[in-house]
């Protein structure tokens, strides 16, 4: 990190590699959108580097760079007024073809159910069961009561298998 503060590229190079794939990855779950998601992902970084010296250190990089992933999504959202499914062929390590178109078949369903979600309960689906973030550190990130975020975890898995239901996804 002071390596990095000290603007050495090599040192926030590591911090990109770190941390890129996660960001990526919530940003694409925010937004639905691979496109989307890489821009988002962009912004995050380009906006870490220019504020890296307000970084205090009280909190884990990890908090304070999903913080600013969690943001930059919400901040397309709302730019762009509408969500786009997610349309990419996503790959299966399953053997049976079948089961493959199965999974990627569920994996749009659950992508669909996670749009018709208000921002706030999709992050919390996101941060817990996609980044698998634990209540505290949800907490950090969000800047919330640990117990405030239990409960909006729960009401958002509510949420969003009422999602499911109604597209007609039974689970096995």
């Amino acid at each position: 990190m002071a390596a990095a503060r000290a603007r050495d590229p090599k040192a926030f190079a590591a911090l990109v590699e770190a941390y890129g794939r996660v960001v990526f990855n919530l940003a694409l779950r925010m937004t639905g959108h691979h496109e989307d998601a890489r821009d988002v992902t962009q912004n995050v970084f380009v906006k870490a580097y220019e504020k890296l010296d307000t970084f205090d250190g009280r909190s884990r990089f990890f908090s304070w760079i999903y913080r600013i992933a969690i943001n930059e999504s919400l901040n397309l959202l709302a730019r762009r007024k509408r969500m786009v499914a997610l349309d990419e062929e996503l790959v299966s390590d399953e053997q049976s073809p079948h089961r493959g178109a199965e999974a990627r078949e569920e994996e749009r369903m659950v992508q669909a159910a996670l749009l018709d979600l208000t921002a706030e309960y999709r992050q919390v689906i996101v941060l817990r069961h996609f980044l698998d973030l634990s209540h505290v550190e949800m907490g950090q990130v969000l800047r919330l009561p640990e117990k405030t975020v239990k409960s909006r975890l729960h009401t958002a898995r509510v949420r969003l298998g009422e999602a499911l239901r109604k597209r007609g996804y039974a689970p096995r």
